[in-house]
């Protein structure tokens, strides 16, 4: 009853006028009768505009950390997807998963329309990824169609991190039904699981017209975060080895000499005493006054005329060398 009303007169009515998403291929949306919509995830978003363009209700397989949150935020979170249809999902893997699997097994021999995302979490960077094979053992073990699922332009208005979405128009494209009821009573072969799972991810990559990763995006999301994890740690022991290197202290950003404070270095005064322009001589004895220099001795006075006014040494030239070239 609540998502009626939500859906119909309070949410849906304003999210039409604001958004105005268009559509394309709800004609191949069954009357009546079970079938799983299998989506491609963009945004958070992605499960309230896919549901309020489809005319029958539509059950969505969400994980389960939306119905586990603390505090305020969390209980309304939880209401949230508990009013709009939707029913937690484990991806731990094991015995809780195959448990979630059956409860979207119900609701499809129940008639009613899954929802799911075969990519198992939002698109990290846009890009279709690895679809993991829980799609193929509702599909396999219910024996129903499966209607491909293109969300267009969802990670524009709300991408992930963004709390408040920014109102931008958007698209939701319905492919034709996919039927695999020539692999009933094989739903437990890993090798059918993953061609039918495959096949579903070919189709979802010609509606969207997204780029195909042949790898599962929680892998492509944890490595993101232990990239990020590695550099938030390699920056403060880059810094210390630049500042234990420059010789400045990050706290302070004052020099320092050998990596100690600006502070802590020794400051020699000069001695008292000393008229500032004078030398000083490294290793002088302190007290020992300089002797004074002695005068130089006077030079010897020769007698005019005699032998010492005769030059010391006379140079004798070659006839017709008077320029000192060489002879012709």
């Amino acid at each position: 009853m609540i998502y009626w009303v939500l859906k119909k007169i309070f949410l849906g009515p304003v999210l039409k006028v604001l958004f105005r998403p268009w559509t394309k291929g709800l004609d191949n949306l069954p009357v009546d009768g079970p079938a799983v919509l299998a989506s491609n995830h963009l945004s958070f978003s992605d499960s309230i505009f896919m549901p309020l363009m489809v005319p029958r209700p539509v059950v969505f397989l969400a994980k389960s950390d939306y119905f586990t949150g603390r505090g305020i935020k969390g209980r309304l979170t939880a209401a949230f997807f508990k009013l709009t249809n939707q029913l937690p999902m484990d991806r731990s893997g094991g015995a809780a998963s195959a448990g979630s699997l059956q409860t979207g097994v119900e609701v499809l021999n129940g008639g009613g329309l899954l929802g799911i995302y075969p990519e198992g979490t939002r698109s990290p960077d846009g890009r279709l990824y690895r679809g993991k094979v829980g799609v193929a053992k509702l599909v396999l073990t219910a024996n129903v169609p499966v209607i491909p699922v293109a969300m267009i332009g969802t990670d524009k208005v709300q991408p992930i991190g963004r709390r408040i979405p920014t109102i931008r128009r958007l698209g939701v494209i319905f492919g034709e039904p996919m039927d695999f009821s020539r692999y009933q009573g094989m739903a437990d072969d890993r090798f059918v699981q993953r061609s039918v799972t495959d096949e579903i991810m070919y189709e979802l990559m010609r509606l969207s017209g997204q780029e195909y990763v042949d790898s599962y995006a929680s892998t492509v999301k944890d490595k993101i975060a232990a990239e990020k994890t590695a550099k938030t740690a390699v920056k403060p022991t880059a810094a210390k080895d630049a500042d234990s290197a420059t010789g400045q202290d990050a706290a302070t950003g004052k020099e320092s000499a050998n990596g100690k404070n600006a502070s802590d270095a020794v400051r020699i005064e000069p001695p008292a005493g000393i008229v500032p322009g004078t030398v000083t001589i490294v290793g002088a004895a302190k007290d020992q006054p300089k002797a004074a220099p002695s005068p130089a001795p006077a030079a010897p006075q020769t007698p005019a005329g005699s032998a010492a006014e005769i030059p010391a040494k006379t140079t004798a030239q070659a006839p017709g060398t008077e320029d000192g070239g060489a002879q012709q």
